[in-house]
């Protein structure tokens, strides 16, 4: 292992980020949560039950693209929407409608919030690069460049495929692992060459599906060892724990 806490093959480091770089997770899940309640409020029952913004969360939408996300639940709960188009007014019942609404909640509170960024992370990027390491971001999100900006971290980053370039590029998201391969061609390096730092077990599966040569879960929730079980590498609280200081 280097000082940086990575096999020595290891040339290009391919981070998420709502969770890993910045502290947005807890806004999705809140977004999610206020999102999912008022649809499910016309359900009874079983169905009907408010959104889970913990297990849930982790287990059917984080660290997927939005509309994935909306489906993966919903089919949960035994209620199927139709995909309707990613136009779609954020009070239409349909898939990309009811993901479109949880967008406009997360921008509505990350602009009355806030962003921030783990200040453990960005000191880790910073020694990473210092070492002559690649970097990209590899997102879901759409917002991906906004957030990045807001926190002051694009320069951070060599290569960013987030939800813009993945449709435009037509590739699937996490747990697919082709983000993070098309991020480790862009940066002219092999899978096995790169590793991959991700919180969501959505994107474990994507390290460990794609070959990379070493996977960090980032534990931020208390899930560790379901990270281990998704195909973590190491699993750390925090990035600072890996070295790298400078």
């Amino acid at each position: 292992m280097t000082e940086l806490g990575l096999p020595d093959t290891i040339l290009a480091c391919l981070f998420d980020l709502d969770g890993v770089v910045t502290k947005t997770a807890v806004v999705h899940a809140a977004a999610w949560k206020e999102t999912f309640d008022a649809f499910l409020s016309d359900y009874d029952g079983a169905q009907g039950r408010p959104f889970d913004e913990v297990a849930e969360y982790v287990e059917y939408v984080d660290g997927r693209p939005r509309a994935d996300g909306v489906r993966a639940f919903l089919a949960s709960r035994g209620i199927h929407l139709p995909e309707g188009t990613p136009g779609d007014p954020p009070d239409a019942r349909t898939v990309h409608g009811v993901g479109n609404r949880k967008n406009d909640l997360l921008l509505e509170k990350i602009r009355t919030g806030g962003v921030e960024a783990y200040e453990g992370t960005l000191r880790y990027l910073e020694a990473v690069r210092a070492h002559g390491l690649r970097t990209a971001i590899v997102s879901s999100s759409a917002n991906c460049r906004d957030v990045l900006r807001a926190v002051g971290a694009e320069h951070l980053f060599d290569v960013r495929i987030d939800g813009v370039v993945a449709a435009e590029r037509n590739l699937p998201g996490k747990p697919h692992p082709d983000t993070f391969l098309a991020a480790a061609r862009d940066l002219g390096v092999e899978a096995a060459r790169a590793a991959v730092f991700e919180d969501a077990l959505a994107g474990m599966d994507a390290g460990r599906t794609g070959g990379f040569g070493h996977v960090v879960g980032v534990d931020r929730v208390g899930q560790a060892d379901a990270l281990y079980a998704h195909g973590a590498s190491v699993v750390v609280k925090d990035l600072a724990e890996l070295g790298g200081k400078r």
